[in-house]
């Protein structure tokens, strides 16, 4: 954890280009962004007009997902990638989803923007002794890992959800992901939870839609966080086989929807792909 002076200056001098936490941030309707995260934001919301409610649809599954894993007997979360605490935090859904208080959350990402405001907002939100934020990159597992294990709050002796929400579409096939994956895998406790979400190319409704997201991936490009979309097929390698919770992996709307749920009667328009799995 950074202190809020270094975290302020880490704020402050991350703003020369738009960051991929704070662009989505703003189109989830947090506040946590900057005229350029807003510019680039809206460069992207001509070309495709509802990229703000698929990075909804991310951030509803994220909630949804949560809520089974805190019914389903998980007390511990590590979170990659978190990105910026926002409406609806981890820690936030798990501590209304049990009311004895017990769930332990630890956020992490790579981007010192993230971490820093991270660093800012968990003071206002968070019981330190069960929320904390730490930097560690995904590319980096050994690190990463060791990190969680030396933590305060995790102990990897025991069940974790593991959550990796909107963050393999910022992997692209030439980082060995499917490396990366089966190292956090091996690392996790039987009965553990594998949380996974990420953009998807599949089933464009047009051609136009479909030229739309290959533009996207050309926009993304010039962020903190270039991208890369996967088929289902494609994402499904990324749970190793484990047995998927129903209703397995879907369009993120199919799971577990909500009266909240947007695309909830066009699951297939949402552009997002998710599922929980279950070590054995």
């Amino acid at each position: 954890m950074i202190n809020h002076d270094d975290a302020l200056k880490a704020v402050e001098s991350s703003l020369d280009r738009p960051s991929a936490a704070r662009i989505y941030d703003y189109f989830i309707g947090g506040t946590t962004n900057y005229a350029i995260d807003r510019d680039f934001a809206e460069k992207v919301r001509k070309r495709l007009p509802l990229m703000g409610d698929y990075c909804l649809t991310s951030r509803q599954f994220l909630g949804r997902a949560i809520r089974e894993c805190v019914r389903a007997g998980i007390r511990q979360f590590v979170d990659i990638g978190s990105g910026l605490p926002t409406a609806g935090n981890v820690h936030e859904v798990a501590d209304e989803t049990r009311e004895e208080l017990d769930t332990r959350v630890l956020y992490i990402d790579n981007e010192p923007i993230a971490l820093a405001h991270s660093t800012l907002l968990l003071a206002d939100t968070a019981d330190p002794e069960r929320h904390q934020a730490i930097a560690a990159d995904f590319l980096r597992p050994e690190d990463l890992w060791d990190r969680v294990s030396t933590s305060d709050i995790i102990d990897v002796r025991a069940p974790i959800a593991l959550v990796i929400n909107a963050v393999m579409h910022f992997v692209k096939d030439e980082q060995n992901p499917d490396r990366l994956l089966a190292y956090y895998r091996e690392r996790l406790a039987p009965g553990s939870l594998l949380v996974l979400s990420q953009m998807t190319n599949e089933n464009p409704v047009n051609e136009d839609e479909r030229q739309a997201l290959i533009d996207l991936l050309e926009y993304y490009e010039s962020t903190t966080n270039p991208g890369f979309l996967r088929s289902m097929t494609e994402f499904e390698r990324f749970f190793g086989g484990w047995p998927l919770v129903e209703p397995g992996l879907v369009y993120a709307p199919a799971w577990h929807p909500d009266e909240h749920t947007v695309f909830a009667g066009s699951p297939s328009e949402s552009r997002v792909i998710g599922g929980v799995a279950r070590k054995p």
